[in-house]
């Protein structure tokens, strides 16, 4: 398992790096670093696992050499929970085993709870996992999971907008909003829509 492979997966602010050891069609693993670490945390420790298994050690946003997220866009732990989802369906994995270190093992018993059916084993070091009230529990799980669910769809439709001549964008604006008059729908897209060659 010395040999590892460096991965790439696009996402809207640039890219999450990772590393890969092991063969393709063995089991698949995703491993978390701990806070302000990468994913070189595992280079000494992959070579002592066992060999049938497929490692991907992911590089969270702003570290290692994935992008950072937009200047003035902060880091929530919900964020690096999503980063997990992106990756598995970038790798689209289904079911796969989760080994998290310190923050890592944060989330990725927050994916747990939040994808239970994704996930087959957890592996914490150095860390408690996630936990929650109970009384709060499906609450938590369902309205989060909804947040992630929704962004992710809504990134897998992102098309290049499209050119309408004006009649036809105010048309648009004024479908979607019945409250508007022509006259305010033109005021508002006079800065809400830019002219280009096309329209």
């Amino acid at each position: 398992l010395g040999m590892f492979k460096e991965l790439k997966f696009p996402v809207p602010w640039g890219h999450v790096a990772a590393k890969a050891w092991g063969p393709l069609e063995g089991h698949p693993v995703l491993c978390l670093h701990g806070w302000l670490d990468n994913a070189n945390t595992f280079e000494k420790l992959i070579p002592l696992l066992p060999r049938g298994c497929y490692y991907v050690a992911m590089d969270f946003s702003g570290h290692g050499l994935s992008s950072h997220r937009p200047a003035g866009c902060p880091y929530h732990f919900l964020d690096y929970v999503t980063d997990v989802r992106r990756v598995a369906a970038a790798l689209q994995w289904r079911r796969f085993t989760l080994m998290g270190h310190s923050m890592g093992g944060a989330v990725a018993g927050m994916f747990c709870f939040l994808y239970p059916e994704m996930v087959d084993k957890l592996i914490l070091l150095e860390s408690l996992g996630f936990l929650l009230a109970p009384e709060d529990t499906e609450a938590w799980v369902k309205s989060k999971r909804k947040v992630i669910d929704r962004l992710l769809s809504l990134e897998a439709k992102q098309q290049t907008p499209k050119a309408r001549s004006p009649e036809a964008a105010l048309q648009r604006l004024l479908e979607a909003n019945s409250h508007l008059t022509a006259e305010g729908g033109a005021i508002l897209l006079q800065r809400g829509a830019t002219e280009t060659p096309t329209g």
